[in-house]
Parts: structure tokens; sequence; C-alpha cells
């Protein structure tokens, strides 16, 4: 093996060639993205980026230097548009690249809305890649009306950034309340009552029935029959697994790219690691879209690359900024039949229980609470719940 190739130049990518080299591997690398811009963090684009607090060049992962420094070939602004397992070569433009072992860290594309209810209109906004943000900016003034559509966390990430900067922001989320696929009614009410401190008109259960305008959006058609207008819409409903040459090349797709323990995909020769790739979990597969699973499994796989033989273990977690609020997420509460609400100076952290088993925790403002619940996680204990509801209880104990 003397010839890697990775397509998908975002945190995946980046980890997995950095990886490649810190571990000694002295073979040829190429590493390929199809947007202009070396590869760069995402997580702020929705928030400081956004708001004018971090420059550009602070968005990337690596100085461009650190790719030449170590004999990576970076290729920005390239689209493969086809991958031969049996021939083992990619195809870029109407050129072929040969690769002994292929990388697919691709990431995940963002859910448009449909043409027929208006998702071709001029100011309908998407937060998913630096384009995407730069595009959307000069909408960003004092008065203007944004509607956003989608109560998750990057519609809410947006909906503060707005609210922030001065705009009339109206939310609107097809579920019964905001978070609903991802938290529990408890992490919901927290984030509903911080918004509407600053004014945002969230309004739940409530669809989109079409966007209104000629050639730009003016408006929208709710499902609950009412009409609001708007100078400019972002849809935040959500991602899907980027799997487009995963399937035209023959490779089994199962909530993303299916993987195995290791990282490889069905096809010999082949790997993938990050939002696009889906791995076996408990009885089924589990697919996560994060920061610190792109990193983590990018450089499992880079070490089986290298004949490791590692198993991709996670330790799920996540975190949102909103206004002064840091959430931060340990576990995942998939099948939680408790919430226990814990309140301690300002801060708040909401523990999830599956029966007698400690699954998860949200932690707003309380970074303690998020470090206990991630290392009880890790350490597989599960404090007595009435304990934990205890403000007067030292989290730290809880480890004992």
């Amino acid at each position: 093996m003397s010839n890697i190739v990775v397509i998908g130049a975002g945190q995946a990518g980046s980890s997995l060639v950095a990886k490649l080299r810190a571990d000694g591997f002295d073979g040829s690398i190429t590493l390929i993205g199809d947007e202009p811009a070396p590869p760069y963090q995402r997580p702020p684009l929705s928030k400081a980026y956004l708001l004018g607090e971090m420059p550009r060049d602070r968005l990337f992962l690596r100085p461009e230097v650190f790719y030449a420094e170590r004999d990576i070939d970076l290729r920005t602004g390239v689209a493969v548009t086809a991958i031969d397992p049996a021939a083992k070569t990619v195809t870029l433009g109407n050129k072929l690249l040969g690769y002994d072992e292929l990388a697919l860290c691709t990431g995940s594309l963002p859910r448009r809305l449909p043409d027929a209810i208006g998702g071709a209109l001029e100011g309908l906004y998407y937060v998913r890649t630096l384009a995407d943000v730069d595009a959307m900016e000069p909408e960003f003034r004092e008065g203007r009306r944004v509607l956003i559509v989608g109560g998750g966390y990057i519609g809410l990430e947006a909906a503060a950034v707005a609210a922030k900067q001065g705009l009339q922001v109206t939310l609107i989320e097809m579920a019964e309340r905001i978070l609903q696929r991802v938290a529990a009614p408890e992490t919901s009410d927290y984030f509903r009552t911080l918004h509407a401190r600053h004014g945002v008109d969230i309004r739940e259960g409530i669809g989109l029935a079409r966007l209104t305008g000629e050639t730009r959006v003016t408006g929208a058609e709710l499902t609950d029959g009412s009409v609001i207008e708007a100078d400019f819409v972002i849809a935040g409903t959500g991602i899907l697994p980027d799997t487009r040459l995963a399937e035209a090349a023959g490779l089994d797709c199962v909530n993303g790219i299916a993987v195995d323990h290791h990282g490889r995909t069905s096809v010999a020769g082949v790997w993938a690691a990050g939002d696009c790739a889906s791995f076996p979990h408990g009885a089924g597969r589990l697919r996560l879209e994060s920061v610190p699973n792109a990193i983590d499994m990018a450089e499992c796989v880079a070490a089986n690359l290298m004949g490791a033989g590692k198993t991709y273990v996670p330790e799920p977690w996540f975190w949102s900024d909103q206004y002064d609020v840091k959430l931060q997420i340990a576990g995942l509460n998939h099948g939680f039949t408790r919430v226990v609400v814990r309140e301690a100076e300002g801060a708040q952290s909401h523990w999830y229980y599956r029966d007698d088993q400690l699954i998860a925790v949200d932690a707003m403002n309380d970074p303690r609470g998020f470090m206990v619940g991630k290392r009880l996680l890790s350490m597989g204990k599960s404090p007595a719940p009435e304990a934990l509801a205890d403000p007067a209880t030292e989290l730290k104990s809880l480890m004992r």
C-alpha cells in the first residue's frame, strides 16, 4: 500500500490524512475537496462567523502550509464524479486518479425544500457550507424579517444570531415541539423560554405550506392557514449523508455508507468515516453527526489503514451555542424513560435514564455537569436520580 486517496476535505478527511502522517505513513496521500477553501470548521459558520466574531482564516482547521509540509496533495475546488472499485480509480473531470486504498469522508447534504413549494426562489438559504453563509450574511441587517424553517439546533442557532443582530425572527417547527427528535421536553422548554426572552416568535406544530414570491421570497403560507411576510428564509430541516458516489459505485448504504467496526465498506479497499458513514451499534447501525465523531472515526480508520485492526467505539458528545448559553451533550438519549433536572447557580442539566441506567446528559452553562456526566457514562456508572436532583450533592462524589 503506497497510495491513499481521501474524498472529502472536511473535518473527517483532514483528520484522517493528518493522522496517517503522524503515525508514520510515508506513501502518497491525496485529499480531494469540492469546495475552493481548505478544510475548515463548520460549527462556527452559524454562530461566531455569521456574527462577524471569527475571521475567515480562523475557520481553517490547519494552515494550507500544513499539508504541503507533510507532502499531502490537497486538491480543492475539485469534484470527484465517479469511483471504479474494480480498477481502483476515481474520476476527476476528464482525468483518472489511481489508488491503493480509498477513504470516503463525503459528509452530509442539507435537506432542501422542494421547488413545488418555493424551493427555487431567491432569498432561501441553507447553513451548510462557507459559501452558504457568505451568501446570506448581507441579509442580516437590523429590522429585517427572517423566517426560519425547522426547530433543530441549526435553526435555533440561526435564530439566536438573527435575534442578536436585531432582526425580527419567526421560527416554525412542524413537530409538536422544538428539538423533539433530539431532546427531552425539559430541554425543549429551556430553549423555548430562552428564545422567547430574546423576542423570537416560535410556532410549534406548524409547518410550511409554501413560500410566496415571484422570483424572490416575500413570505410564506403556513399549514395552519396563516400568512407571514419575510425578507428572507433559512431552512434548517436537517441533513442527509452524502452517499451519492458510494451508491453509484455499488457500496452498501444503510442510513449512510455502511462500514464494519473498523471502518471498512462492503467493497474491498474502500473505507468511510464521519457524517457519511453508519457503523454497527448494538443490534443495529448508528450514524453520528458531530465533530468529535468525525475526528475519532477518521483517526480510527487511519490507524486501520496502517494495519492496527482497531475497533471503533464512539463516545458521543455534542454542543450548541445560543446567545449566552452553551449546551453540552454527552451520550445518546435514545429510549430514555426518565429525565432528572438539576439546577445550581444559574446552571441547569437534564440527566436521561433508561430505567435505572444513565444514558445521556444535556448541560446548559454547566461544564462541570457535562464533564462529570461524560465520565460517568464512560465508567458505566448510574448514580441515584435523587442524588443528582439534589443541588447539595457534589457531582464529583458520584464518580466514586
